[in-house]
C-alpha cells in the first residue's frame, strides 16, 4: 500500500552506514515511525530536507509484509531559517516535541496537533518574545486538541460562573468555586491549586488559542507558579507523565 501526505519531522536516528528512522506527526495519521533508506545520503529523493522541524510533502510505501513504513520520497514545504541557531529555543521545542511523542496522536486529534506544532515553530522562530511557560502551555493547548481538556469554564460541583479566586481540583480536572470550596474543606488537603482570576482566564485562553495569540506578557510571580503547578498537577495525574532528566517518564 502507499499514500501521500503532509508530515513534520520530530526526531530522527540512524541506523546502519547510511540509513534513517524517523518519528513523523502526520497531517492525517498522527504520530508514525518510517525508515528511510539511504536516507543520509540520497538528494535525488530526500534533496537533503529530512531535519528536525521541517515540514514535508511524503510519499510512504507500506513494506512488504507491512511491518513497517518506508518514506521513499520527500519534498521540503517548509521549514525554521534561524531557530537551529538558537539553542535555547531549540530547547523548548525539543521538550514540546517530546511532549507529542511522549502522549502520542491518533488520526482523530492529528490535523489539529500538526497545525498546533507548525504554528509553534513559526512562534519560536519569528516572535522576539516568548510565554514564560510556553512548554506547559503547550502540554494543556495538545493535551486539549487530544480530548484531555480539564474543565475550566465553571465551577465543577454546583455549575457556577467562577470569580474571585477558586481552587483547581487536580484528580478531578475540574474547579471549585468559593462557596462550594468552603462546603468541602477536604478539597484542600487533596491536591488542589489555588488559581485567580487573571492565572484562570490565562488557561483558559492558553486551551482555545494556538501559540501565536498566547499572551507574552508574565503574569505576578505567585499566579505563574499557581498556573505551573496546575497545568503540571494535571498532567501527571491524569496523562501519567512528567518532565524528568530531559524525557518524559510514565509515572
Amino acid at each position: 500500500m502507499e499514500w501521500a501526505d503532509q508530515a513534520v519531522v520530530l526526531r530522527i536516528g540512524h541506523f546502519r552506514e547510511s540509513d534513517l528512522w524517523l518519528k513523523l506527526l502526520c497531517r492525517g495519521r498522527g504520530l508514525l515511525t518510517l525508515f528511510a533508506f539511504g536516507g543520509s545520503r540520497s538528494r535525488r529523493r530526500f534533496c537533503g530536507c529530512l531535519d528536525v522541524l521541517n515540514t514535508l510533502q511524503c510519499r510512504v510505501k507500506t513494506s512488504g509484509r507491512e511491518n513497517f513504513l518506508n518514506l521513499e520520497e520527500a519534498v521540503l514545504l517548509s521549514g525554521p531559517q534561524c531557530l537551529r541557531g538558537n539553542w535555547q529555543r531549540m530547547g523548548l521545542a525539543a521538550n514540546c516535541l517530546r511532549f507529542v511523542e511522549a502522549l502520542g496522536v491518533n488520526e482523530e486529534g492529528a490535523d489539529e496537533t500538526f497545525a498546533l506544532v507548525e504554528d509553534l515553530r513559526r512562534v519560536l522562530e519569528e516572535e522576539p518574545r516568548l510565554p514564560s511557560l510556553l512548554p506547559l502551555f503547550f502540554r494543556l493547548r495538545l493535551a486539549g486538541a487530544l480530548g484531555f481538556a480539564p474543565n475550566l469554564g465553571q465551577c465543577g460541583a454546583c455549575g457556577a460562573p467562577l470569580t474571585d479566586r477558586t481552587l483547581f481540583v487536580v484528580d478531578e480536572g475540574q474547579m471549585r468555586c468559593a462557596a462550594c470550596r468552603a462546603r468541602e474543606p477536604a478539597l484542600d488537603a487533596r491536591y488542589g491549586v489555588e488559581l485567580s482570576m487573571a492565572g484562570l482566564d490565562l488557561l483558559r485562553r492558553v486551551q482555545q488559542e494556538f501559540p501565536s495569540a498566547w499572551p507574552v506578557e508574565d503574569l505576578p510571580s505567585m499566579d505563574r507558579r499557581a498556573c505551573a503547578r496546575a497545568i503540571d498537577g494535571f498532567v501527571q495525574y491524569h496523562l501519567g507523565l512528567a518532565w524528568e532528566g530531559g524525557y518524559f517518564r510514565r509515572v
